[in-house]
């Protein structure tokens, strides 16, 4: 059945859950841009995540509906995203002119021959990408397809924490939406390659955007879970506790100063890997803007110290420069946590397309 994915609404609760933490955030319109109502996170506890890798799903429950009451936030209705890895995608060419309707019903023909699983065990839905260059007479669609089995359990997940899906779609599109705001915010990364490290759990991501599209995207299996539980293990602090006093200023115990050195250096060489595959690729061309996002990218002076070492413009993903504040949200905290909302963002954003 077409349009799983795609259920409209006009405002959402943009909604991440990660394998560390959960996170929320809402938005509104305000002018030509947006302000932000409310958000939130929570931390899952360490004994959440099985031995297989999995999370309990219960925990992951709880920790969201604790997460949505202290935001303060009234909106049920979310946008949750589907890991990329989950989702078949395919650029395919269709008649231009056809409209929403004519377009599905071709589609349903169409999609056996795209997608490996017969299409009763999916979900699909499209979105149509623009004229194919040179050929005003077809359009470029995205179609994309998810197994029903990993929408049902986002969707249980969120019946569990009280609260209501209404659109799911995989977390590129989402993060690809929020990177096309910040780079119509930037006149600089607008002309040129937009790069991104995503620094998760255990895995980071690193995406290439070109022309508000994401043209590049690959996997590290490198992330900030050791050195988080290297805090827990060894001092009792969280990453997050960690982070903070150094914000503030605080000296941190030798033993916790070397093991963010230590990681920092780690960022530093998948950053220099991912630059360099990306550069052997086939969509190559020169990277004039670095951003950096997840938990791990918020050590104190990460950004600067590696636009020194590697000479490319970079600095920390905030994709709520330029937007306003609602009265229950902290500006500044809200800024210090902007690297690791940018999923929740770029969900949240869903309901004003």
């Amino acid at each position: 059945m077409l349009g799983v994915f795609s259920r409209k609404s006009s405002s959402l609760l943009g909604v991440d859950i990660g394998a560390t933490s959960v996170r929320l955030l809402s938005l509104s319109r305000d002018g030509r841009g947006y302000r932000v109502e409310a958000y939130a996170w929570q931390d899952l506890a360490l004994d959440s995540v099985f031995e297989s890798g999995g999370i309990d799903p219960e925990a992951q429950a709880m920790a969201l509906s604790r997460a949505w009451r202290t935001s303060g936030s009234r909106l049920k209705a979310v946008a949750v995203a589907v890991p990329g890895e989950a989702v078949i995608s395919k650029l395919i060419e269709m008649p231009a002119g056809l409209d929403e309707a004519e377009l599905e019903c071709q589609l349903s023909l169409e999609a056996g021959q795209y997608i490996p699983y017969p299409l009763e065990e999916v979900a699909i839905d499209f979105e149509v990408q623009g004229r194919v260059p040179g050929n005003p007479r077809r359009v470029q669609v995205l179609l994309v397809a998810c197994r029903h089995e990993t929408v049902e359990a986002a969707e249980a997940l969120l019946a569990q924490a009280g609260l209501t899906p209404q659109v799911v779609e995989s977390a590129p599109l989402a993060l690809e939406r929020c990177l096309a705001l910040m780079t119509a915010q930037n006149p600089l990364a607008a002309q040129s390659a937009l790069a991104l490290l995503d620094v998760g759990s255990s895995v980071s991501s690193f995406s290439v955007m070109r022309d508000q599209r994401i043209i590049y995207s690959r996997e590290q299996l490198f992330g900030s879970r050791p050195l988080s539980q290297f805090l827990e293990q060894r001092f009792s602090l969280t990453l997050d506790q960690v982070l903070q006093a150094e914000h503030q200023g605080g000296c941190s115990p030798v033993g916790i100063e070397e093991a963010l050195q230590s990681f920092e250096r780690d960022v530093l060489q998948n950053v220099q890997r991912a630059l360099q595959l990306f550069a052997e690729s086939p969509q190559r061309q020169p990277v004039q803007w670095l951003l950096l996002a997840g938990e791990g990218s918020r050590l104190a002076g990460l950004a600067r110290r590696i636009e020194r070492q590697l000479g490319i413009a970079t600095a920390l993903a905030n994709p709520f420069v330029g937007m306003s504040v609602g009265p229950r949200v902290d500006a500044q905290a809200l800024a210090e946590r902007a690297p690791e909302l940018l999923l929740a963002c770029g969900l949240a954003l869903r309901g004003f397309d």
